[in-house]
């Protein structure tokens, strides 16, 4: 049951006091509960209830958000997340609470089923909110930018504007680096749970499974340093040995048994036939890929993402294309598969006159959006890209090094995206996303970037009022 909360906890009505406790307007929590536009997203909260008046009594949507936002803006853990909310007045101000209170408004569960209700489709709507209010306040306070104005869309003559930046970025999983040889053994160990729990009230006999013989040649293997490629083959065939015997033993249980397994067992047992066969496929054919290959028995939607960076020439996790516009992030697509980002381009221009009236003046991308596809589609829309055209170099040589410095330059700018993937992986949650689920991963994911454009407006908004305090101080001298 979720009753729809039509007025939020708002500091100017009571500004001295919190039951007790003295509430500065200048803190940074105070300041971000005053620039949300907490009301929209009640909106967008209530629609996820099929049906709001059957059940217990939910959670404030401003007390789910709120509570994720702290989560993601101080990078702590659950617990950690609601301990800090007990400590502070300031933050159960943010969250919505009306006095201050020594118990928990929640249990550190319910940060789970928040992140649960608040659906990856839900967020990209709410990040859209936060970047529509920030320019609307803009064109409300008559600063002129890019996207200042809303030229009319039917409007042929509709000039373009503004500058559209485009990358994209892996985040993380947090898996331990997968081999092939682990992966079977952790397939063999929750096999042999599942044997376990079939096999549990019975009075037949146990079947045998062999897990210490296999637990110590497993753990032979994983002291070895350095193994050679028979070493690893030998592994391999051991461990694929005592996995088959086990999916057979498995099978007959499900026959006989008495027990059955639960949703969550289902899933991993699912999970573990698929991986015996790709292994099984992979070692047959003496080869190391395989399409749609699992990595981590517990989180199957993970897939290896080649991204040729220095650190790490292959990652495990989502990849994520983005759009960037003033500063404010915007995710184009996420998924866990691996994905040619240049296919986003005009999908993203397209969304991008959606949201703010007409075409960009110019995109920077990386190389790899600069085909002769997305070169022909923006040629058609009046749309500059950066870099060099297709083909050869003009044979004027001050042409061509003026095309050069442009390019240079623009470089420099496209530069921005990149740190707000710097931003985004130190700062924040970027860098190892914790959660185990597919969609809680997601929905952490689309918090991170909503989180920083929360702080980018909040840091323009202190910025005008800078300028305005010292345009006033220079009008009375």
């Amino acid at each position: 049951m979720y009753e729809k909360k039509t007025k939020q906890v708002s500091f100017d009505e009571n500004p001295n006091s919190f039951i007790g406790a003295q509430l500065s307007p200048d803190n940074r929590w105070v300041k971000l509960a005053q620039i949300i536009p907490w009301a929209r997203l009640e909106d967008l909260y209530h629609q996820t209830f099929a049906n709001p008046k059957v059940g217990n009594p939910a959670k404030s949507c401003r007390m789910a958000i709120g509570s994720l936002i702290i989560k993601e803006r101080l990078k702590l853990s659950d617990e950690e997340t609601l301990a800090i909310i007990l400590d502070s007045p300031y933050m159960q101000f943010f969250i919505g609470m009306n006095s201050f209170s020594a118990r928990a408004p929640f249990d550190t569960s319910m940060m789970t089923y928040f992140r649960k209700r608040l659906t990856p489709e839900i967020m990209v709507e709410i990040n859209r909110l936060i970047v529509e209010a920030s320019k609307d306040e803009d064109n409300h306070n008559g600063d002129a930018g890019a996207d200042s104005g809303t030229p009319d869309e039917n409007s042929p003559e509709s000039s373009n504007e503004g500058t559209l930046i485009l990358d994209a970025t892996c985040a993380p999983a947090d898996i331990h680096f997968p081999t092939d040889v682990a992966l079977l053994n952790d397939s063999r160990v929750k096999l042999e749970e599942l044997i376990d729990h079939l096999h549990k009230g019975s009075d037949d006999k146990k079947p045998r499974t062999y897990r210490q013989k296999a637990r110590t040649l497993y753990l032979r293997f994983a002291r070895n340093r350095r193994p050679r490629k028979k070493q690893i083959r030998r592994a391999i065939r051991e461990q694929l040995g005592f996995v088959r015997r086990d999916i057979e033993l498995v099978k007959n249980l499900l026959s006989n048994s008495s027990n059955w397994l639960t949703a969550r067992q289902m899933q991993y047992w699912q999970t573990v036939q698929d991986v015996y066969l790709q292994q099984l496929e992979m070692y047959q054919e003496k080869k190391h890929k395989v399409e749609d290959r699992i990595v981590n028995i517990h989180q199957p939607w993970i897939r290896p993402i080649v991204r040729g960076k220095a650190t790490a020439n292959v990652e495990f996790g989502a990849k994520i294309s983005v759009s960037m516009v003033n500063g404010y992030v915007m995710v184009e697509q996420l998924d866990w598969n691996a994905f040619n980002e240049a296919g986003d381009l005009q999908t993203a221009v397209e969304r991008y006159r959606e949201r703010h009236g007409c075409y960009p003046e110019r995109i920077l991308a990386d190389k790899i959006y600069r085909n002769r596809k997305n070169h022909q589609y923006c040629a058609g829309l009046g749309i500059r890209m950066n870099g060099p055209n297709l083909g050869r170099p003009p044979k004027d040589k001050k042409l061509y090094d003026e095309q050069k410095r442009q390019e240079r330059s623009e470089a420099g700018e496209r530069n921005a995206v990149e740190g707000k993937f710097g931003e985004a992986k130190r700062c924040y949650t970027l860098s190892r996303v914790m959660t185990r689920l597919k969609n809680t991963s997601e929905v952490s994911i689309h918090m991170t970037f909503l989180v920083m454009n929360l702080e980018k407006r909040l840091r323009d908004i202190i910025l005008l009022i800078c300028r305005w305090l010292a345009a006033e101080q220079l009008a009375f001298a």
